[in-house]
């Protein structure tokens, strides 16, 4: 092959990937977004999570509902927190509540693989199993057993607070989850609109009603970075990573930290666990490189058990408010303790 022929073939191989990245990639990455609730840049408006699992008034359609399965959708919802009309929607597009004669539903499988009045996968049913009606079996057949355990998968994959994302695992297709809600919307007589979270939730907002200004104003910037990516070595604005989050918010008062989680950990003084108070800083064992005394991973308190953390690029949010309350914390330190940081306070409340 020629050279000139050579260069041709080699443009058009460069150009067909590029191609590709630029019409698959935004798709992909918006789909996920959308799947999964995130996306969102700039930290942007948080969504009141508040009701999600409210348990809505039956309408005049709710009367179409067998008076056995209308009962066990409305218990299933007030046990694990989803409104009953959404269990009745999925019941209904499924089986007709149990009502269909199609193959899978009073026993063996449609051609999927699913059976009961609920639909499950064996698998899936025996992952999520709950022994509704406590008489020690757990039945996909059974309504009693297959509606509880369809609230406790739904609960699993996010619901309330994510619902049409719990809804699209069910079974994954968008048109479903529009018919389902569609089922819902009808039995509560039509005003009812499911929570879809970002990630980000009005509640978190509240700080103690003890926290002074200059910590406010640290978490304040740290939480205003909630919906933007985690990239590993970030500095901002765009982006963050654990490490990087920190030191950019309490660099908005004049103060600063260290670069890196392991410079972070010594940095501050040690504070017992319990004890720690909104701006501390709570470390992990987690990442490559990492142990019981020199964690990888690091966040911020703001209260009530919670931290501000830029967590991972594939979780949801990347970077949002989450339990510090786990197995792999290894400890607390407060940077405000340390001696110079408090004569730099000092000289700085001086300056105002």
């Amino acid at each position: 092959m020629s050279p000139r022929r050579l260069l041709l073939v080699g443009a058009l191989g460069v150009a067909a990937v590029m191609f590709v990245a630029l019409v698959f990639v935004p798709i992909l990455f918006g789909a996920s977004q959308f799947l999964f609730g995130g996306g969102i840049g700039g930290g942007g408006g948080c969504v009141n999570v508040a009701g999600a699992g409210a348990q809505p008034a039956a309408a005049a359609d709710a009367k179409s509902v067998p008076v056995d399965y209308l009962k066990l959708y409305q218990e299933a919802g007030r046990k694990y927190g989803i409104p009953w009309n959404v269990l009745a929607g999925v019941g209904k597009v499924e089986t007709d509540h149990g009502r269909s004669t199609m193959p899978g539903v009073s026993s063996g499988e449609n051609y999927a693989g699913a059976g009961g009045p609920m639909q499950f996968l064996d698998a899936t049913f025996r992952a999520f199993a709950v022994d509704g009606d406590k008489d020690g079996k757990k039945d996909r057949y059974d309504p009693a057993d297959a509606i509880p355990t369809a609230a406790a998968y739904l609960k699993h994959n996010g619901a309330p607070e994510r619902m049409r994302t719990a809804i699209f695992q069910y079974n994954h297709s968008w048109d479903y989850v529009d018919l389902v809600l569609d089922w819902a919307k009808r039995y509560v007589g039509g005003d009812f609109k499911p929570v879809q979270a970002n990630g980000i939730n009005c509640e978190d907002n509240e700080l103690p009603a003890n926290v002074g200004a200059l910590v406010k104003t640290i978490i304040a910037f740290a939480m205003a970075q909630r919906g933007k990516p985690y990239v590993f070595g970030a500095n901002g604005p765009d982006a963050y990573d654990c490490s990087s989050l920190i030191q950019a918010a309490y660099r908005q008062v004049g103060l600063n930290l260290p670069r890196t989680t392991f410079e972070q950990w010594p940095f501050g003084v040690k504070i017992a666990k319990g004890k720690e108070q909104p701006g501390d800083l709570v470390f992990f064992n987690s990442g490559p490189g990492t142990s019981a005394d020199n964690p990888g991973h690091v966040g911020m308190v703001i209260g009530g058990g919670k931290m501000i953390v830029a967590s991972c690029s594939a979780c949801v949010p990347a970077i949002g408010v989450k339990t510090y309350k786990k197995p792999n914390w290894i400890g607390v330190t407060r940077p405000l303790a340390r001696p110079d940081f408090k004569k730099k306070v000092s000289e700085l409340a001086a300056r105002q």
